[in-house]
């Protein structure tokens, strides 16, 4: 089978990363690197590829089969409707956008056009991610009833000398907590209110640093989710699950605690509680903790785009799912500011 073209659209930090999972990837090939910048073309030399400053410039003498755009949160409504223009599947990074009626204006187009959309929230490709589901859905802890979630970090001074991320839509929320809340959808379903705190009170920018929330699912559940990028800890999926080699791994840590009505789940050791025999507090632990294979769900990611764009697969995340969880995190930021509880339609 032919390998399908992959324009990548930003060579930041991911985009030089998904660059390097196409290069790897035995699904597809790198078509082209688009960025304005000078960094566009040292990322295209560094793996061998052509680079364009836009994506007009790249039609112009070469067309993708599709694009994955990792271009900064508030270019992604613009670049994502280019890609829609010329009929080319996208996979656009999280958030999808960094606003919700551009969101959802570039998901309606793309659906109107009959173009494949996905967000990319690569956390769903994960084996655990993927694992831990099964196991609540087939019950292994009864009825989940709540949930903490955590990403806890410290991101250096020089992160901030790039003015977008000081920027609003840039904040941790947006760029990381998006992340673990699109992940408490997948494992738990669909939320129905939110009520959140922020706090910028160590670097003062127009971006929080710190926040602390609230989710209420439509199945009763309850969750809380914090984030922090300005404290040192080990309590963050980054940390734990060394899904990403550019950060030490915390081993045994964990950064997701679910409890139902018989046991709790702890990821991403993906940790199993249960009571043998009668369901008390003093009771002592049944731990069971299955085995799942080390795969890179960015590169996993790479392998279903690829089969998204023959036609093969329809898309995990789609572009409506990931609006949907850009609806939360608008209700996330809605709430911080007014400092009220949000309901979600």
């Amino acid at each position: 089978m032919s390998k399908v073209r992959i324009a990548v659209m930003g060579a930041g930090l991911i985009g030089r990363r998904h660059v390097m999972h196409i290069t790897q990837s035995e699904h597809a090939e790198i078509a082209a690197v688009i960025d304005p910048s000078p960094v566009g073309a040292v990322v295209a030399q560094e793996f061998g590829a052509p680079s364009y400053p836009t994506l007009t410039e790249m039609l112009a003498v070469d067309r993708p089969d599709g694009v994955l755009v990792a271009t900064p949160n508030q270019l992604h409504k613009l670049n994502g409707l280019e890609c829609i223009a010329a009929g080319l599947p996208a996979l656009i990074e999280k958030p999808l956008c960094d606003k919700l009626e551009d969101a959802t204006e570039l998901v309606e187009a793309a659906e109107a056009a009959g173009v494949p959309l996905l967000t990319g929230h690569h956390r769903r490709h994960n084996l655990l991610m993927q694992k831990a589901k099964e196991m609540i859905e087939r019950g292994d802890i009864g009825r989940p009833l709540v949930a903490n979630a955590m990403f806890w970090i410290k991101k250096p001074d020089d992160y901030f000398d790039v003015d977008w991320r000081r920027e609003k839509g840039a904040g941790p929320v947006f760029l990381n907590l998006i992340h673990d809340v699109d992940n408490l959808r997948y494992l738990l379903g669909e939320v129905v209110a939110v009520t959140a705190a922020e706090s910028n009170a160590v670097r003062g920018n127009a971006v929080e640093e710190t926040a602390v929330i609230l989710l209420e699912f439509a199945s009763g559940a309850l969750a809380t989710a914090s984030v922090c990028d300005a404290t040192i800890s080990p309590w963050s999926w980054e940390m734990t699950t060394g899904e990403n080699p550019a950060y030490p791994k915390a081993d045994g840590e964990h950064c997701y605690l679910i409890g139902g009505t018989d046991g709790s789940l702890a990821l991403p050791q993906l940790d199993l509680r249960r009571n043998n025999g009668l369901q008390s507090w003093y009771e002592p632990f049944e731990l069971s903790r299955p085995a799942i294979p080390n795969e890179d769900p960015l590169a996993r990611q790479i392998t279903h785009f690829a089969n998204v764009i023959r036609g093969e697969e329809a898309p995990l995340v789609s572009g409506r799912e990931g609006l949907e969880t850009l609806r939360v995190i608008e209700a996330v930021k809605t709430s911080a500011a007014s400092g009220q509880r949000v309901r979600l339609a």
